[in-house]
C-alpha cells in the first residue's frame, strides 16, 4: 500500500508546488492525470526519492521510507522511469537491463523484456547508450529497465511521451500484463485515454493539491466529458484534462 500524508514540496525558489496531499492507495494500477504544470511530476519524484519533501510523510506497506535516499528506496523495491531518460555513455542495453535484472540474463529474456517494449532485442542488445539512439528508443530502454527490476513499486513519469503508436499499443498491453498478473504495482503519470482506460484508480492533481480520486469508472467519465471538477483545461494530445 502506498500512503502520502500532508505531503509538501517547495523548489529551491521558494515556490510551493505540492500542497498538501493525501493519498491512500492498494491498487495494481493507479494513473495520476491533470494539467501541466500541476505538480504531477514533482509527485512522482517524491514517491521515488529523487526529491525530498519539505513536508508530510510516505508510507510503502506501513513503512516511512520519507527520509530514503532514491538508491535506499530502490533497495525497497521502487523502481522509476524518468519523463526525459538519462543517457549512460559505454554501456550497452545488455549492461543496463542485467544491471537492472541484478543478473546475467541470456538471450530470450532480453529478447522477452525487450519486445514488451516494442523493440528487437537482435538490433538492440549490444548497442550503446547514448546519443546515437533516438529519444524514444531510449524511453522505450528505460521502460524495459524499470520491467526487469521486476520492482514492488514502479512509478512512470509520462511513459508514452516521444514513443510512436505501434510502441504505445504495445506498452499498453504490458500494463494490462502486470495488471493482471503477480508483478507489483505501477503508479503511471499520464494524459493518454487508454492509460486512464486501464487504471483501477485515476487520481487527479492540480495546483499541488488531488482534486479528485476514485475508481476508473467513478473518476473517467467526467474527464472525457471535459466536466472534470479539478481544473478548467481542454482536452489536448489525444488525452484529457
Amino acid at each position: 500500500m502506498l500512503e502520502l500524508r500532508d505531503l509538501t514540496w517547495s523548489s529551491p525558489e521558494g515556490e510551493s508546488i505540492i500542497n498538501g496531499i493525501n493519498v491512500k492507495t492498494d491498487s495494481k494500477l493507479v494513473v495520476i492525470t491533470g494539467p501541466n504544470g500541476g505538480g504531477k511530476t514533482t509527485l512522482a519524484k517524491l514517491i521515488a526519492g529523487v526529491e525530498t519533501p519539505t513536508g508530510g510523510s510516505i508510507l510503502l506497506d506501513g513503512e516511512d521510507i520519507t527520509g530514503l535516499d532514491i538508491t535506499q528506496r530502490a533497495n525497497r523495491g521502487i523502481a522509476y522511469a524518468f519523463q526525459q531518460p538519462v543517457r549512460f555513455k559505454g554501456l550497452t542495453v545488455r549492461d543496463l537491463l542485467e544491471l537492472a535484472a541484478g543478473e546475467k540474463l541470456n538471450e530470450a529474456a532480453l529478447c522477452r523484456l525487450l519486445s514488451r517494449v516494442g523493440l528487437c532485442a537482435e538490433e538492440y542488445i549490444d548497442r550503446e547508450m547514448s546519443g546515437a539512439l533516438s529519444g524514444g528508443e531510449a524511453k522505450r530502454i528505460e521502460i524495459a529497465t524499470v520491467l526487469a527490476r521486476n520492482a514492488r513499486l514502479s512509478v512512470f513519469d509520462e511513459p508514452e511521451a516521444g514513443i510512436d503508436l505501434w510502441s504505445f499499443t504495445r506498452l499498453v498491453e504490458t500494463f494490462e500484463e502486470i495488471r493482471s498478473g503477480s508483478e507489483g504495482k505501477l503508479v503511471v503519470i499520464s494524459h493518454q485515454e487508454r492509460i486512464l482506460s486501464i487504471a483501477d484508480e485515476i487520481i487527479v492533481v492540480a495546483d499541488g493539491r488531488v482534486r479528485t480520486a476514485g475508481a476508473r469508472e467513478d473518476i473517467l467519465p467526467s474527464l472525457l466529458k471535459g466536466e472534470c471538477a479539478a481544473c478548467d483545461c481542454p482536452k489536448k494530445n489525444g488525452g484529457v484534462c
